[in-house]
């Protein structure tokens, strides 16, 4: 995982001097991307429900 301050974007501003975009190393955007993913994905199964550590050891032992 990427954090923010590992990023170094640059600026590009219009005639006023306020921000209107950012440039970022293609292979961070790749790593934001992936995160984005991740994060979608949990939230999409955030109310799927859940089983411990133990309870799936044994499902597995009994395949």
């Amino acid at each position: 995982m990427l954090s923010l301050k590992e990023i170094k974007p640059q600026y590009i501003t219009n005639e006023t001097g306020k921000k209107t975009a950012v440039i970022i190393p293609i292979s961070d955007l790749e790593v934001l991307m992936a995160d984005m993913r991740d994060l979608a994905i949990v939230a999409e199964r955030r109310d799927e429900p859940s089983i411990t550590h133990e309870d799936l050891k044994k499902e597995l032992s009994l395949n």
